[in-house]
């Protein structure tokens, strides 16, 4: 039996699809998915503003799904692609979750996670790609801001 490999491309374009979901109901166009073994486990998309939580971000969301899935607290084994880089709260709680791998499209320079330029906010083993679908990603979120103005 042959294993099929999905790109990082290919995974991203499904947290595109979540992005899309939370633009179609005027939320902050940010989509996720949770991948492990190459199967996607977790889809989710911001949820602010229809549960009028602030935390209720697509990585908190996803987070939540994929070790409800699994049936636990650890996410070494996973991938989190997420459309928009993290804030400090999603980092903070990708790294309790000992995520093996976070890959995100656009940067966020005003509230992104990078900003603190402190490697310990993720788990030290996680591995971090930027820029996957960046234009695409950044494009959703500023088409979103231009109607609210």
């Amino acid at each position: 039996m042959e294993l099929t490999v999905f790109s990082d491309e290919q995974f991203m374009r499904e947290a595109l699809k979540e992005a899309q979901k939370a633009f179609d109901v005027d939320e902050v166009p940010v989509g996720a998915v949770i991948v492990c073994n190459n199967q996607v486990i977790a889809r989710a998309h911001n949820l602010t503003e229809c549960l009028n939580d602030v935390t209720a971000h697509a990585e908190m969301q996803g987070i939540t799904s994929a070790a409800n899935f699994l049936n636990g607290k650890y996410l070494n084994e996973c991938t989190l692609y997420v459309t928009l880089e993290p804030c400090v709260m999603c980092a903070g709680a990708i790294g309790w979750a000992q995520l093996g791998k976070l890959v995100y499209g656009a940067s966020d320079t005003k509230r992104g996670f990078n900003l603190l330029n402190d490697k310990r906010v993720l788990h030290p083993k996680t591995v971090v790609k930027s820029g996957v679908l960046e234009d695409e990603c950044a494009a959703l979120m500023k088409t979103f801001f231009q109607k609210k103005r």
